[in-house]
């Protein structure tokens, strides 16, 4: 018997990528025999890790896993197997975000969406990395048995020395704002910036936000929040575009807030990185946000830039809130052990191989 994985495009450093790769050596320390399979692989994933999905080939006792953010032709393709299938579903975004930005990723969400509904009777088990996707699934008819499988993150990695470069731009007497995300409409850059930009009015000129991620397709949106920073005279936002690791952790270290406004998240791994980092968290209420902080962080329900600008300003200078924020950060992010969630996903697992 084998464990093996599918997933459409294996991306070196994303979220569902760095799952993948995480579930793979779990897997090989357990010594079953496995594989990648994916139907695009990023050069910089290490050679013989994975190979093309045209490949893959099963008995009826083995268990296949697939990752499904997208639509995809693997995704048929597993579902059509005859053996154990599972799978890992990461969420995908509603179309309406993109409709008017990029009608291309609008069309492939709904088409995702679509599909997905297609398979409700295609697997086994599925694992959903967090309660808001097992309720969409739920939604859409699936009957199987639904588990609740957070996604693996390799805490070690951000142990590794940031960029000088960054630290030594940026380390002053400022206040950080940070966030992190891909730059694209359902994640409401627009209503970072906006709260930004009365927190920097009317309580700290001396501050400055930090948008650090890629448009991914989404240019014209980006050019859009640039245009809107610049209309609303905010001063001292940076655009980081495409960003290595070793900046990414420089940006985590001379942050002092993370501001997420975002409103679609399947899971949400900044988070994580900013509970692992010690930055108080000030967050939006919406999809799997509430399910990932899991009553820490600061939750708003309403979108009010004047409330969210006040409560940046009530944080950073409340060291009481503040400590007693982050300290129910480090509670929550103890859930999150690598440990922890490899020992689920075995337990998940070995009622297959049962």
């Amino acid at each position: 018997m084998k464990i093996v994985q599918v997933v459409p495009w294996l991306g070196y450093g994303d979220a569902i990528g760095n799952d993948v790769l995480a579930i793979d050596l779990s897997i090989k320390e357990k010594k079953f025999e496995t594989k990648i399979y994916a139907e695009g692989i990023d050069a910089r994933i290490q050679k013989g890790l994975a190979e093309n999905v045209k490949n893959l080939e099963v008995q009826t006792e083995d268990i296949v896993i697939l990752h499904l953010s997208a639509w995809a032709k693997s995704n048929d393709l597993v579902a059509n197997l005859n053996c154990k299938k599972v799978m890992i579903y990461h969420n995908i975004t509603p179309p309406v975000y993109f409709e008017y930005y990029d009608k291309k990723n609008a069309q492939q969400c709904a088409s995702g969406l679509e599909q997905l509904k297609e398979l409700k009777n295609s697997f086994d088990m599925v694992l959903a990395v967090s309660e808001y996707n097992r309720q969409n699934l739920l939604e859409m008819g699936y009957k199987c048995e639904i588990n609740i499988l957070p996604i693996i993150i390799p805490f070690n990695d951000y142990d590794k020395n940031p960029s000088t470069k960054v630290l030594k731009k940026f380390e002053d007497n400022y206040t950080n704002i940070l966030f992190l995300g891909r730059i694209v409409p359902n994640k409401k850059h627009e209503d970072v910036i906006a709260a930004f930009d009365f927190y920097q009015k009317n309580y700290n000129p001396k501050s400055r936000l930090f948008l650090v991620g890629n448009p991914n397709g989404c240019e014209n949106y980006a050019e859009q929040l640039k245009i809107y920073a610049k209309e609303l005279g905010t001063k001292n936002v940076f655009f980081t575009g495409h960003t290595a690791f070793n900046e990414i952790l420089a940006y985590y270290k001379l942050a002092d807030l993370f501001l997420c406004q975002s409103e679609h998240e399947g899971f949400c791994v900044p988070l994580i990185e900013a509970m692992y980092f010690n930055l108080p968290i000030l967050a939006y209420s919406s999809s799997a946000i509430p399910d990932t902080l899991n009553g820490s962080g600061f939750i708003t329900k309403e979108k009010n830039p004047a409330l969210t600008g006040a409560l940046i300003n009530k944080i950073l200078t409340d060291e009481a809130l503040k400590k007693t924020i982050i300290e129910n950060q480090q509670e929550r992010l103890l859930d999150f052990e690598c440990k922890k969630i490899q020992s689920l996903f075995w337990k998940y697992m070995e009622k297959l191989i049962n």
